[in-house]
């Protein structure tokens, strides 16, 4: 019973210490995401680095109508948080099932450009295994199956 609850204990301290802290410089400055870091384990439409960059999502609807869009596909995705939602701009937290692993995704709608370009990081640890990758194509798979119309 002893070691069950010491094990418990252990637990609760690893997980609760895997959210780390909400980074600074989120957001959107001059029409740019905050840079990835050096680590591999974030993607972004507006990387200059080949092996982080992904394409952003165009789309040849309304701003809002986009915005919503992915707000609805974000809502449907489990432990997912939002935690700011602007005109054209939108922040998530995403959690992992098991350590509760937070990632951080940003979006930022571009009207002028019809692009909605986004940044997904993981805030603790150095690999993710892809995970921001995967999300980021599960995002565009919803969209390009939605009835949201990508250009």
């Amino acid at each position: 019973m002893k070691t069950l609850l010491v094990l418990s204990w252990i637990v609760m301290i690893v997980v609760s210490g895997c959210s780390g802290t909400r980074p600074a410089n989120l957001g959107v400055t001059h029409g740019m995401l905050a840079p990835c870091p050096q680590a591999p384990h974030c993607v972004s439409s507006q990387s200059g680095n080949a092996s982080k960059r992904m394409e952003p999502f165009p789309y040849a609807s309304s701003k809002a109508e986009a915005r919503e869009k992915l707000l609805t596909i974000l809502r449907s995705m489990k432990r997912t948080q939002i935690i700011a939602l602007e005109d054209a701009y939108l922040y998530a937290e995403c959690r992992s099932a098991i350590f509760r692993y937070v990632d951080d995704v940003e979006f930022y709608i571009d009207d002028e450009k019809k692009l909605i370009h986004y940044r997904s990081s993981s805030r603790l640890g150095y690999y993710d295994v892809g995970v921001n990758r995967r999300r980021m194509e599960k995002i565009r798979e919803m969209l390009d199956k939605s009835d949201f119309t990508l250009r």
